[in-house]
C-alpha cells in the first residue's frame, strides 16, 4: 500500500509537470505566432518602400505627390489626382453608408420585432457574401444610367455617369452589411438599465435613443466606421468598373476619378517595358498603405481620447 501510494504521488507530480511544460510550450507558439502577424505589417510595408526606391531615387516626394502630370513615357509620375480619386470615392461612400446604417442597426435592435429582426440580419450578412464583381456590374447598369439621366442634369451641363459619385454609391452598398453588423452588436451590448432609467426620468424612446443610447455606443459606431474606411480605402474592381478612370483631380461629384487601387488594378502587368513603371505602381501601393495606417493610427487614438473622457 505505501508502495502505491508513492508511485501514485510520483505520476501526479510527473502528470503536473508535464501540463505545466506543455502549457509552456503552447504558450511560446502563441507568442510567436502573434509576433509573426504583427511582423508582417512591417514586412509588407518594407517590401513596398524597397520596390519603390527607383522611383524615390529620380523623383522627391512632393514631386510624386504634389504633381498633377502622368506621363510615364517622360518620366513624370504625379499622384495627387489619384490621391483625390481615393478620397472623393471613400468620402461620399461614407457619407451616404453611415447615416444609413446607424439607422438600419436602431430600426433592427430598438424597433423592429423579433420576427422581423431575425429576417433582416441574415439578408444584411447575404450583402457582404457578394463578389465585388457583381455591385461593379450593378452600378454600371443601374447607377451610372441613374446619375447621367436623372440626377445629374439638375446640377451639371452634362455627365456621362461615370464619376466619383456612382463609386461611392456602388462603395457606400459594399460597406453597408460590415459597419450594420458591428454597430448591431455594439447596440445589444448596451445595458438595459440605462434605457429603463432614461425612460423612468419621463424620456420617450427617441430621446433615450438620441442622448443615451447613441452615446453610449459612440466608440463602437467610431470603431465600425474606421473598419469600413479601411475597406473602402482598397476596394477595386467596382469602383475601378464605375469611376470614368480619368487621370483628373475631381472638383465634383460628377467628375470622374482614378483611385489608387484602380490604378494599380488597370495597369499592373502592362507597360512594363517603360522604365520606373513598376516602381511608380509599388509605391501607389506604398501610398495607400501609409495612408491606411495613418488613418487607422489617427483614429485609434481619437477612440481612445474618447473612451477616456466618457469612462471620466
Amino acid at each position: 500500500m505505501p508502495g502505491r501510494f508513492i508511485l501514485t504521488i510520483h505520476l501526479t507530480i510527473s502528470m503536473q509537470k508535464i501540463r505545466l511544460l506543455t502549457d509552456k510550450i503552447i504558450s511560446k507558439l502563441m507568442l510567436l505566432f502573434t509576433v509573426a502577424s504583427v511582423s508582417l505589417l512591417f514586412v509588407i510595408g518594407i517590401g513596398l518602400y524597397y520596390k519603390s526606391i527607383p522611383i524615390l531615387n529620380k523623383l522627391s516626394w512632393w514631386q510624386l505627390l504634389g504633381s498633377s502630370v502622368w506621363k510615364p513615357f517622360k518620366g513624370l509620375f504625379g499622384f495627387f489626382p489619384y490621391i483625390m480619386g481615393t478620397l472623393w470615392v471613400t468620402g461620399i461612400a461614407i457619407a451616404i453608408a453611415l447615416p444609413l446604417c446607424i439607422l438600419t442597426s436602431l430600426y433592427i435592435v430598438e424597433y423592429a420585432p423579433s420576427r422581423l429582426r431575425r429576417f433582416l440580419m441574415p439578408f444584411v450578412n447575404l450583402l457582404s457574401g457578394i463578389p465585388p464583381v457583381i455591385f461593379g456590374v450593378w452600378g454600371v447598369l443601374f447607377i451610372i444610367p441613374l446619375i447621367q439621366r436623372y440626377i445629374a442634369p439638375h446640377f451639371v451641363e452634362y455627365s456621362t455617369g461615370y464619376s466619383v459619385l456612382a463609386g461611392g454609391i456602388v462603395l457606400a452598398v459594399m460597406i453597408f452589411p460590415l459597419i450594420v453588423s458591428i454597430v448591431n452588436e455594439v447596440l445589444r451590448t448596451m445595458p438595459q438599465e440605462l434605457k429603463d432609467a432614461s425612460l423612468a426620468l419621463g424620456a420617450t424612446k427617441w430621446e433615450t435613443i438620441k442622448k443615451v443610447i447613441l452615446r453610449k455606443a459612440l466608440p463602437g459606431i467610431i470603431a465600425a466606421t474606421v473598419l469600413a474606411i479601411s475597406r473602402a480605402f482598397g476596394e477595386t474592381i467596382a469602383v475601378l468598373m464605375v469611376c470614368g478612370n480619368n487621370a483628373i483631380v475631381p472638383h465634383s461629384v460628377f467628375d470622374t476619378g482614378y483611385p489608387l487601387p484602380a490604378l494599380i488594378a488597370n495597369n499592373y502587368g502592362d507597360m512594363m517595358s517603360i522604365p520606373l513603371y513598376d516602381s511608380a505602381l509599388m509605391f501607389a501601393a506604398l501610398l495607400l498603405f501609409i495612408i491606411i495606417l495613418l488613418f487607422n493610427i489617427i483614429s485609434r487614438v481619437i477612440l481612445t481620447r474618447l473612451e477616456r473622457r466618457m469612462a471620466g
